[in-house]
């Protein structure tokens, strides 16, 4: 018999990495530790499993080719053991063993250990408000939870639900209960904005607007300050601003690593609480590894340690931590942050930075924002996608891409392209070459991801100057600037027409694209004129004609009105 490997921590990036040694060394005694009966399942399908669309918890923790990731198909089809239902009570690193208990008789003993592996995972944090503790409110943790949540709305227990948070699990999981059961659904975010520090206010604020198209109440910028219940059972929510009925409470307000049996054995931790380990996946005793969402990696665009809690990359840890074990030197090093959820019909996704994050961080960050096709305009199912590209003006490096569009793999396929090669330190130039796949029905001649280079390669070589949708609300609110500016609307007339009317045309002047070029006399030399057309493209034209005929006055509205539908401004016309 081989080397004595164990493993605590049987859901992704402990299997991953135990099948991956056993393919590796034949002989060695690999063992997985578990408190959980089930174990190897797919934890970020549980909304998915909630709402329907996988119809049992078992296709969670099934192969590719049907068979349940159990003890017996662990031992019979792997050759490795697994001991569910048994907690890890401590690490003894002298004697080079796990003390264990049998979770249901109470048993203890030691697994002696020649390498050892923690992939204990994360654990959600659940908020100190009072109420916590009633019946109904639930965190999503393990897929137990997820059994009884969905067990609760298919026998008719639910007819109203809060989601506290609104990062990816809470949107998901209000669309889950939206979406196939009909429940009655709002989601309470303490941050102004969903999805924060993972995407910017336009993105955001677009996923908002389609939430709420789709009957999902949010509430943002308000937190959750108890958990109302009668008899032991939640009724509702109650924020600063407003209560809620609820039958059913559902606490995603973010996970924590699970690091407390590595800081017991003197492991080191980050200030976060997460386990520290090198590029090899090797802790800071190099006899035990570690991997997922109990760890923290490099971020490839900021050169810091962060905390990516994502399968993808558990599953990518465990391999490169099993390689090791195995002698073979891998190594992991690191990630930018990709990630991307569905939203009813609609997808977001990011990658790298957000502008937020890249400004904390000190760079020169600046964005871009296209609204352009996602594929030839002539071609039947045309629509619009909307990008953000965030950049360093001083080395033209880029930082991050956001996207947001129709289901499908338009915004997927862009997002992970530049993954790659935003983790390659890749440039604006680079983008702007990039080639990608094209034919009428997938993408346009120019695509959206070169599209969105050029406007911030005019941004960072000066062509181009802009202001943000942000920017042009706050004037459109303040009437104390508003005779400082104007609205130059260069759209169709019938396009501009209402907002003509709505505004008068001393602050919103509409000169059809085609005749400025005839008409810019009338354009004034004392205001700030804001160029709108729909995506931006036509409007950086226009203005690069004033320019060239003395009027330097000018911004042009990025995004435009392809961006502003989407966000929802309730002025527009529908």
């Amino acid at each position: 018999m081989g080397k004595k490997i164990v493993i605590v921590g049987g859901v992704a990036a402990g299997p991953k990495a135990a099948c991956r040694v056993k393919r590796l060394m034949q002989d060695a005694d690999v063992t997985i530790i578990d408190q959980d009966t089930l174990i190897s399942y797919g934890g970020c399908g549980i909304p998915y499993y909630v709402s329907g669309d996988v119809s049992d918890e078992s296709e969670l923790r099934s192969t590719s080719f049907h068979m349940v990731r159990n003890e017996e198909f662990f031992k019979n089809a792997k050759g490795i053991t697994i001991k569910s239902g048994t907690r890890a009570l401590g690490i003894d690193r002298k004697e080079k063993c796990v003390n264990v208990e049998d979770v249901a008789s109470g048993e203890k003993a030691d697994i002696p250990y020649d390498i050892l592996m923690i992939a204990t995972g994360s654990k959600p944090f659940v908020l100190p408000i009072p109420g916590a503790d009633l019946d109904g409110v639930f965190t999503i943790s393990d897929l137990h939870k997820a059994i009884e949540i969905k067990k609760r709305i298919a026998t008719g227990k639910v007819d109203k639900a809060v989601v506290i948070g609104g990062g990816a699990i809470g949107l998901e999981m209000a669309e889950a209960f939206k979406d196939l059961w009909g429940v009655t659904t709002s989601i309470v975010e303490f941050m102004p904005q969903v999805l924060p520090r993972i995407v910017d206010f336009p993105m955001a604020s677009m996923v908002t607007k389609h939430m709420r198209d789709n009957e999902v109440d949010i509430f943002l910028g308000e937190g959750a300050e108890e958990i109302l219940g009668e008899d032991g059972k939640v009724t509702g929510l109650r924020t600063g601003n407003r209560t809620i009925d609820a039958d059913i409470v559902i606490m995603a307000a973010g996970v924590r690593p699970r690091s407390e049996i590595a800081g017991e054995a003197g492991l080191q931790l980050s200030p976060m609480g997460a386990i520290v380990v090198n590029e090899r996946m090797q802790t800071s005793d190099p006899s035990i590894y570690a991997a997922g969402d109990c760890v923290e990696v490099m971020h490839q665009v900021s050169g810091k340690k962060f905390y990516a809690p994502l399968g993808s990359l558990a599953n990518k840890e465990g391999r490169v931590a099993g390689d090791n074990m195995a002698g073979i030197p891998s190594k992991f090093k690191g990630a930018v942050g990709s990630f991307i959820m569905k939203a009813f019909d609609v997808c977001v996704g990011a990658t790298g930075l957000s502008l937020e994050v890249a400004l904390a961080e000190g760079y020169d960050a600046d964005v871009a924002l296209t609204a352009p096709s996602d594929r030839a305009h002539f071609f039947p199912t045309e629509a619009i996608v909307c990008f953000q590209m965030v950049f360093d003006r001083r080395t033209r490096k880029v930082l991050g891409l956001q996207g947001f569009g129709p289901m499908g793999d338009g915004i997927s396929a862009r997002i992970d392209a530049a993954a790659a090669y935003i983790s390659m330190g890749a440039s604006i130039d680079d983008f702007a070459n990039l080639e990608m796949a094209y034919a009428p029905p997938f993408s346009a001649a120019i695509d959206s991801i070169n599209a969105v280079a050029y406007v911030a390669d005019n941004l960072c070589d000066g062509r181009l100057r802009k202001t943000s949708i942000e920017s042009f609300l706050s004037w459109m609110d303040d009437e104390s600037t508003q005779d400082n500016w104007l609205a130059l609307d260069i759209r169709h007339p019938l396009e501009a027409g209402p907002c003509v009317e709505k505004f008068g045309a001393e602050k919103w002047l509409a000169i059809p694209y085609n005749e400025v070029r005839e008409r810019y006399n009338e354009l004034p030399h004392d205001k700030t004129m804001i160029i709108l057309c729909d995506a931006g493209t036509r409007s950086f034209e226009i203005q690069s004609f004033l320019n060239s005929v003395g009027y330097e006055n000018s911004l042009v509205l990025s995004g435009g009105f392809n961006m502003m539908r989407r966000i929802g401004i309730d002025w527009y016309p529908s």
